[in-house]
């Protein structure tokens, strides 16, 4: 064996071999890391429009946050981890990766919960929007942002336990880093994490829509009369339709993208295969951001004002940012 080829010549057998390079691994690398900037500025200027504009602090807007802050996480940790492991070897230890393996398992996993967490808020707004002032409040979506990321934290160590308990048990050769769950735990995170989400996220959505589509034929019909006599109902109701099929769009995009990872990291273990629809299921942080700028109004004129510096003007806080409908 020439140990050029090896990660530690010094260590002989027990080495793991360097990743063959090539032009389409140099080509991947560099789009994976020009995906990996993206990911992080997108959801930064998400992150920032929310806490520092005020009329952008609202409960449904603190479950985007949550969202951005996986996401940033997700483009900080979860991709780097992939494009060295795909494209290098690893030199920094198991323990090191086996603490950001489970960082950025939790970034995953609390993603899937703001994703729940949102299609319960628009099942609330549209199903129930005489009452979704009362149930849904700032202090309630806080608490359920806290539980969430604080189960995807207990729901992590759970399955993650062999890993954070003995770094090396999956390893083959020092130099690489890998991850693996026993049976007990498979399950549950295929349970918790794949199936229990799909069918509750799936279930809301197709409530949501079908009471969309019942109000937008009634709006169409009575249109006239209500812009006449009920006009700022009229708006609210236009006002959350509209963030339906906006957040609708989004967690479609989270499932054509979760999906796909979900089900294959149940049904084989070809790392080529793994690693593919794992760059899918990231790529999923990078998108949310801009569906918000195209579909928001608001999340763009917040995005111009960080961006033109503007937020750093005395009061900037305050600025009128609210989408006109």
């Amino acid at each position: 064996m020439d140990t050029e080829d090896l990660c530690y010549p010094q260590l002989g057998n027990i080495s793991c071999r360097k990743p063959m390079s090539d032009w389409s691994q140099n080509y991947l690398l560099i789009f994976l890391s020009v995906i990996c900037i993206f990911t992080v500025l997108l959801n930064l200027l998400v992150i920032i429009s929310i806490s520092h504009f005020r009329q952008l602090y609202t409960p449904t807007n603190l479950l985007l946050l949550s969202l951005a802050v996986s996401d940033i996480l997700v483009g900080l940790v979860s991709m780097p981890i992939v494009m060295i492991m795909s494209t290098s070897c690893w030199f920094v230890g198991h323990v090191a990766c086996s603490l950001l393996n489970y960082l950025a398992y939790i970034c995953e996993s609390a993603s899937v919960g703001s994703m729940v967490l949102i299609s319960a808020d628009r099942f609330v707004a549209i199903c129930d929007p005489l009452h979704y002032t009362v149930k849904v409040t700032v202090k309630r979506i806080q608490l359920c942002i806290s539980l969430c990321w604080s189960a995807a934290i207990i729901h992590c160590g759970i399955v993650l336990k062999e890993n954070l308990a003995q770094p090396k048990m999956y390893s083959t050769c020092v130099g690489e880093c890998v991850y693996g769950f026993d049976v007990i735990g498979g399950i549950l995170d295929i349970i918790v994490n794949f199936f229990i989400p799909l069918v509750i996220i799936v279930t809301l959505y197709t409530r949501v829509f079908a009471v969309a589509v019942s109000q937008a034929r009634a709006m169409r019909s009575h249109v006239k009369c209500a812009r006449r006599q009920h006009s700022a109902p009229y708006r609210a109701k236009k006002s959350e339709l509209k963030a339906a099929k906006t957040l609708g769009v989004v967690v479609l995009v989270f499932l054509i993208c979760f999906c796909p990872y979900s089900i294959v990291s149940v049904i084989t273990h070809n790392m080529n295969v793994v690693k593919y629809v794992t760059y899918l299921y990231n790529f999923n942080s990078c998108l949310n951001p801009l569906i918000y700028a195209v579909f928001y109004p608001c999340f763009r004129r917040a995005f111009k004002h960080i961006v033109t510096l503007r937020i750093l003007r005395p009061g900037s806080c305050e600025a009128n940012i609210a989408t006109v409908n």
